[in-house]
């Protein structure tokens, strides 16, 4: 059984095609990363998932269910963190995790969630009081109440310092590992590339890429990142290098060059910067990040597009979440 299966999905608000003719599927048990730009269309979806807007055409399964009939079902087994999440002011943490519990008409011992999410000092505290980060820890917990077999995050890092990212990091770990579905989207790229079995980028509604990291990483990747370090870095270095066939970019940054070129190139780059009298003191290949790949897929053309290729290039208007 998929967790989540959407097919043909498109949602129209006055003016505004927020989401095309969207095909996702996310397998139970994995941990799915829903990227894109703001503007995308990521929250739109989210809630479409959630039966809370529906969709204008098209069909939405959720942990085998239809959302649009069988919401009160798939939100007992589904937990939500959702994007901008408000507290009752005058309740404490912990009578907001009773509140979860409550909601779902299951047994949960508050005390071990709340201590899972770093409130425990926190829980007879009202929430009016918390922090914006500890806010967010709150609607997590909300969200793992009743161990549901889908969790879906929605910027679940946002107000969160270090400490707090990596105990998300840590929870999300623990999810997938029990066997519940996570699907989230967010900022922190760092994040998704750490946790996540696939990626998806949304632009401008439209799914571009779908892959792991290294298959996302394998089909933008026709080009090398080498990172050159130099003695000075000088006018005529940088244009010797940039006349080298095969290098589309050169950037500079106090000693060291930055330049993307085709792999069978780094040699002629090294001695083009030689031969322009730079002492090269050392340099090596960069493999792509996350946020290189998220920015090949989301400015400009997407790689790969083109009349053979299997990623969908949008050149839609930018539309709301």
């Amino acid at each position: 059984m998929t967790a989540i299966e959407l097919r043909g999905v498109r949602k129209e608000f006055p003016g505004v095609t927020a989401v095309r003719d969207l095909d996702l599927t996310v397998e139970t048990g994995e941990v799915y990363g829903f990227l894109g730009p703001n503007g995308a269309g990521k929250s739109t979806t989210i809630d479409v998932v959630l039966d809370l807007v529906r969709p204008t055409a098209g069909t939405v399964r959720v942990l085998g269910r239809d959302p649009a009939t069988e919401s009160v079902a798939i939100r007992r087994d589904t937990g939500v963190l959702p994007d901008g999440f408000s507290v009752y002011g005058r309740l404490s943490g912990r009578r907001h995790v009773q509140f979860a519990a409550d909601s779902k008409a299951v047994d949960a011992d508050v005390d071990a969630v709340l201590e899972r999410v770093g409130l425990a000092d926190a829980a007879d505290r009202a929430a009016g009081d918390y922090s914006k980060g500890m806010r967010q820890r709150l609607a997590l917990a909300m969200a793992l109440v009743g161990e549901p077999d889908l969790l879906i995050l929605d910027e679940p890092s946002a107000g969160l310092d270090p400490a707090g990212v990596v105990r998300m990091r840590e929870i999300v770990t623990a999810e997938a590992e029990r066997g519940a579905t996570v699907f989230f989207s967010s900022h922190v790229l760092g994040q998704v590339e750490a946790v996540c079995d696939r990626v998806g980028i949304l632009r401008a509604g439209e799914l571009v890429a779908e892959d792991s990291i290294e298959g996302l990483r394998e089909t933008v990747g026709d080009e090398a990142t080498l990172e050159v370090t130099v003695d000075a870095v000088t006018d005529a270095v940088q244009t010797a290098v940039s006349g080298v066939e095969g290098v589309s970019h050169v950037s500079a940054a106090d000693a060291t060059l930055t330049v993307n070129c085709a792999p069978a190139q780094k040699t002629a780059v090294i001695d083009a910067v030689e031969a322009a009298g730079a002492r090269v003191e050392d340099f090596h290949t960069r493999e792509a990040s996350l946020e290189d790949l998220f920015l090949a897929y989301t400015e400009g053309e997407t790689p790969g597009s083109g009349p053979d290729a299997s990623a969908t290039t949008a050149g839609s208007p930018e539309v709301s979440e």
